[in-house]
């Protein structure tokens, strides 16, 4: 007889829905932090400042951007992590790419998109990681540097993100970075309050 709150594995189909539902929240956060032009951290933020600063799309450059993090997550994670990751980051360049054709969207109250696009992405991230996947390659490459070479993961992964703030200075006003902050902080928060040890037992 199974145990009260026994770790249960993830079903194939349940994997499939999870990773369907986790990309199109990223995918639709980003599309409001696009449509607000505000930032976010890791791969994301590089790829929207690179959109921002020279009007390439969003979807190809955040592949490309998060290639060399695959070599790393199959060394640090296993196969299964970097499959699923790799199909996650394909996903979100194909739904952000598309996005604007499937929605029509006017204008977008800064606020608002920090906020909910903040959630958004909060929501997709966290099923994504109760599923083993992912979309961003810095905390792989944070969990690497602190296995190899004894870096904080947390510390590095708050420096590159300044960093990425810092640069976006470059590209948007002062008024959007500090809203992107308020985003940054609703993402975070929200992973935060959901994503604790023992909360899920559910594993792939």
């Amino acid at each position: 007889m199974d145990t009260p709150n026994a770790p249960v594995r993830h079903r194939f189909y349940e994997d499939v829905i999870a990773i369907l539902f986790g990309t199109m929240m990223v995918s639709l956060g980003l599309t409001l932090y696009t449509k607000a032009m505000l930032i976010s951290g890791s791969t994301a933020g590089l790829a929207l400042i690179i959109q921002y600063a020279f009007g390439l799309g969003f979807g190809p450059l955040f592949f490309v951007i998060n290639l060399p993090f695959f070599v790393l997550a199959w060394l640090r994670m296993g196969w299964q992590f970097t499959l699923k990751s790799f199909i996650s980051v394909a996903l979100v360049s194909l739904f952000t790419t598309f996005t604007a054709d499937w929605l029509d969207l006017g204008a977008v109250n800064p606020f608002y998109a920090a906020i909910a696009g903040g959630a958004m992405l909060g929501m997709g991230v966290l099923a994504l990681f109760r599923h083993r996947a992912s979309v961003g390659g810095i905390n792989i490459l944070a969990l690497y540097l602190q296995d190899n070479f004894g870096i904080r993961a947390g510390y590095f992964q708050l420096a590159v993100d300044l960093c990425i703030l810092a640069s976006a200075l470059f590209v948007l006003p002062l008024d959007r970075v500090l809203i992107s902050m308020l985003g940054a902080a609703c993402l975070n928060l929200f992973v935060a309050i959901n994503h604790k040890p023992g909360r899920y037992v559910g594993f792939s």
